[in-house]
């Protein structure tokens, strides 16, 4: 009988490609937040927040006026474009917020969602997502920061309201805060004990020049560059791993363990203990005088 399963299992030594991130850039009003997005790859710009007429460098531009005009998005509207940018996340969650009260009105009360509303806001903004990342471009979250005073540290986070907050910080494969210091835009993807951040290929925090349009598509492609050369690194090993097994397991005696203690050390920890394993369940002993295997008395 023929089984057929439904996961789909990544073995350890198959590499786990990253073609798309969805990247979430956070900073103060005026910092630069939406031109910066325009110096993302080919970029397509959702503007809920109405200002992209500001923004240096400016790209193709949906001006939103309404939560509808994003929910029918199909792939033939997106042909020629390789990044999204929803600018800003907090405005397109107000945006979504009065669609759900207008089409429900029990989830809303005196202009607000009730508890439940905001339940049906996070469902359908993580939804929302969802769809944007299955056409298989990389998606930039523009949000205006926030502060608080916690003792005499500046505690900066996301504008955002409501769970969807914790669905963006979810979501995010990169998470940066954008900054002014020395009178430079200076970006940084490190969390902190005051910020968020995510930075999966350690970019340094650095200046953002004013007079590079691809600033933004380089940061993508860098970490694209290194999450992709440490899934080969990754295959790369567990190839070594799975063949130092197979060669161990046709071991016919304690010599033959004896003889590759010094080349699993050089290979390290993991190979040491495939060795050492395999060696207790054969029933043989190191012996530390004479740094050899022997079968146990």
């Amino acid at each position: 009988k023929e089984i057929n399963m439904a996961l789909r299992i990544i073995s350890a030594n198959e590499p786990m490609k990253v073609d798309q991130l969805v990247v979430t850039i956070y900073g103060q009003p005026g910092v630069g937040k939406t031109s910066l997005g325009f110096t993302a790859e080919s970029p397509l710009l959702l503007d809920f927040d109405h200002g992209a007429y500001r923004a240096m460098g400016r790209k193709d531009t949906v001006d939103v006026s309404a939560w509808s005009d994003v929910t029918q998005i199909e792939a033939a509207d997106l042909d020629g474009y390789k990044t999204i940018v929803v600018d800003t996340a907090g405005r397109a969650l107000d945006a979504l917020a009065a669609d759900i009260i207008r089409r429900e009105p029990k989830l809303g009360r005196g202009g607000a969602l009730t508890q439940q509303g905001w339940g049906r806001l996070k469902s359908e903004f993580t939804s929302w997502l969802t769809l944007l990342r299955s056409f298989g471009l990389d998606v930039v979250l523009i949000a205006h920061g926030t502060e608080k005073m916690d003792g005499d540290e500046t505690i900066v986070r996301l504008d955002v309201a409501g769970g969807s907050k914790d669905e963006i910080y979810k979501s995010a494969d990169m998470m940066g805060r954008l900054f002014i210091r020395g009178g430079r835009r200076v970006i940084s993807f490190d969390p902190t004990d005051t910020a968020y951040g995510k930075n999966p290929a350690s970019l340094p925090t650095q200046d953002v020049p004013s007079n590079d349009f691809g600033f933004m598509a380089t940061l993508i492609s860098q970490t694209k560059e290194k999450l992709n050369a440490l899934s080969a690194e990754q295959q790369a090993e567990a190839v070594k791993i799975k063949n130092f097994t197979e060669t161990v397991k046709r071991f016919t005696g304690p010599e033959d363990f004896t003889d590759s203690i010094g080349v699993a050390k050089e290979l390290g920890k993991t190979f040491a203990g495939i060795l050492a394993r395999e060696a207790k369940e054969r029933g043989y002993v190191y012996d530390r005088q004479t740094r050899a295997y022997k079968v146990a008395a």
